[in-house]
């Protein structure tokens, strides 16, 4: 027998699991038929369902010859899918099934349930692009079809909530309802009575047994039945993924703080103002080496990502547009009081995190009121996650593309001011046009917008290279105290400590900036490495260094700690590799331009340096 797959990736398998080639429009024929009423559609319908992009003729020449290689293909085959006459294609039933079959079966209500929501989570045809229109509308169809059914599903498997596991398997449906229509009042109602633990009786029953909450289905249109909830259009509501918790080494508790997580998860669900994650589809995005692709690709707005260490767990909320942290906390989980203080637990972490998405929104609406603005400024964002000059000026050509769309936005004035300032780093010639233009950006943002903290950071790394490292400390302490969780704001803070001869303090507050961004970017480790340095740390300093992914920004500060422990030969490698990027440096050109407050500090480097061989 042929098995067709339609959930996940679409295929055609035999018995033994080897797959049946067929075109990949063979393959949605079968899938359009089999979904279907009948067994048999005319050619005329298939060639316009699968080619209405082109003319009549051609679309059933493409056909013809689509059924002519499926023909070639099925030819010494036991089982033959199709049956082909001059005018219909007919599928044989009898020789294929398919996992939609899962929404014919009957069966134990709960266990139906279970089918029909495991196999809904994989998604209908996820690894095809709809080629037409109708193709499209198609798969659209179906997709609302399965919902309704897996929506009826959880109605009809209510009465058995009290068995065990039952509570899991309908909670996780309800999600996956919710996940695709937050507005579902019906089952959010469900999904908090279920998560508060009442029995049965309180919870779902009236004193004939039947569901005390009603599940009602929605008029064509999309509007609810009652008049009553009839309102203005429904706000596209922002999106949190709350990813499950990870550990470094394999730990007992883990299990438990996965099961809290899915409890928050549930939880937050009860809120009118976002649209939760299904858990499913958090642990593909944690599992995925490129999250911040499939976080953009899902429209996810808040990330909620955990970690689990001897310290309890840490949940960090992150705000994806800016890639700030607004949010972090740690909760003690000890093995003993962990089963015991799990309820407590989820509780003080859904108000915190729903508090903290309260306050945000106005931030997010922002963002979302200016589509192509905020896409430039997500460009140019990406850009400046690597610190060569090419990338610097591409990222300023974004941002500048950014406020053409809107002028008025502080964000990407933010952007601008860093390009300007890494400039200056980059290219160590002390420019100060750079510094000025990083200035008025840099006031610019925070001009539309006091309360941000981004762009008294950007004002406050401008002061700093501007030689006012008083100046530069007061605007990074206002940034931090505006946004206390935003590793970036405190990593600049630590910056511009070491230049206030304050090594001891900045080295702790980078490490505090590397907790909350663990995978820390490269200027994170360059500037542990300078306040290691200073504190004449050096075999610390060039570890820092060593953790860096592109090392060229800090050659330098490796080269002169190489030197002062006396390992010339690393000294001498890590010099050439800084002259090849920058071959007209001068250590007393730089160090008349780097602001160091006291004079120690800057003899001290100066020293490293030449011992290097600069």
């Amino acid at each position: 027998m042929l098995h067709l797959q339609t959930f996940g990736d679409l295929r055609l398998t035999e018995t033994n699991g080897e797959l049946v080639r067929y075109p990949i429009k063979g393959l949605l024929m079968m899938a359009h038929i089999y979904a279907g009423a009948s067994p048999e559609l005319s050619r005329y319908e298939l060639a316009q369902f699968l080619w209405s992009d082109v003319e009549p003729e051609l679309a059933r020449l493409n056909l013809r010859k689509m059924l002519s290689r499926i023909r070639e293909m099925d030819s010494g085959r036991a089982e033959i899918a199709f049956d082909f006459t001059a005018t219909t294609v007919r599928l044989n039933m009898q020789a294929v099934s398919s996992d939609l079959d899962v929404f014919r079966a009957g069966g134990a209500p709960l266990d139906r349930l279970q089918a029909i929501a495991e196999l809904a989570q994989r998604g209908f045809i996820g690894n095809i692009k709809p080629a037409t229109k109708p193709i499209d509308a198609w798969i659209r169809a179906q997709r609302d079809a399965q919902a309704l059914q897996l929506r009826q599903a959880l109605l009809e498997a209510l009465p058995e909530v009290q068995k065990p596991g039952a509570a899991r398997i309908i909670s996780s449906a309800a999600l996956q309802i919710l996940e695709r229509d937050p507005n579902d009042e019906q089952v959010r109602a469900l999904l908090h009575q279920i998560s508060r633990g009442s029995s049965l009786s309180e919870r779902l029953a009236n004193g004939d047994g039947h569901p005390r909450v009603e599940l009602k289905r929605s008029e064509p249109g999309g509007q609810p039945a009652d008049i009553e909830s009839i309102s203005a259009p429904p706000l596209i509501l922002p999106r949190l993924v709350l990813l499950p918790p990870t550990a470094k080494h394999a730990d007992a508790g883990l299990a438990l703080a996965t099961a809290l997580i899915e409890d928050v998860t549930i939880e937050l669900c009860a809120l009118r103002n976002i649209s939760i994650v299904a858990p499913h589809t958090a642990g593909q995005i944690r599992r995925d080496s490129e999250k911040a692709a499939v976080v953009a690709r899902h429209s996810i707005a808040y990330l909620l990502d955990t970690r689990l260490s001897e310290e309890g767990l840490f949940a960090q909320l992150i705000y994806f547009p800016t890639d700030e942290i607004i949010w972090a906390n740690r909760f003690a989980m000890t093995r003993a009081t962990l089963p015991r203080h799990r309820r407590v637990i989820a509780q003080q972490l859904t108000e915190s995190v729903a508090r903290e998405l309260a306050e945000n929104e106005e931030e997010r609406l922002r963002f979302e009121a200016n589509p192509g603005a905020y896409h430039a400024y997500l460009v140019g964002s990406s850009l400046m996650s690597k610190l060569t000059l090419p990338h610097i000026r591409r990222a300023r050509k974004a941002f500048k593309q950014s406020l053409s769309h809107k002028a008025d936005f502080s964000a990407s004035f933010t952007g601008l001011a860093r390009t300007f300032t890494s400039e200056w780093l980059v290219t160590a010639q002390g420019n100060n046009e750079l510094l000025h233009l990083a200035e008025q950006n840099a006031l610019r943002a925070i001009e539309r917008d006091p309360a941000s903290a981004a762009g008294h950071r950007e004002l406050g790394v401008t002061k700093l290279y501007l030689g006012d490292v008083d100046a530069s400390v007061a605007s990074l302490h206002l940034a931090e105290e505006l946004s206390p969780h935003f590793a970036d704001v405190i990593y600049s803070h630590a910056d511009t400590l070491v230049h206030a001869s304050r090594p001891s303090d900045a080295l702790a507050k980078i490490r505090k900036a590397i907790s909350l961004n663990p995978i820390a970017p490269d200027a994170y480790l360059w500037c542990a490495a300078g306040a290691s340095f200073f504190l004449e740390q050096y075999e610390e300093a060039i570890a820092y260094v060593e953790a860096m992914k592109d090392k060229a920004p800090a050659h330098r500060i490796a080269a002169a700690s190489c030197a002062m422990i006396g390992d010339r030969k690393r000294a001498l490698f890590h010099r050439q590799r800084a002259e090849s990027i920058n071959p007209v440096f001068d250590v007393e050109k730089w160090l008349a331009i780097v602001p160091f407050k006291e004079h120690w500090q800057k003899e001290l480097y100066r020293e490293g340096l030449l011992k290097a061989g600069f």
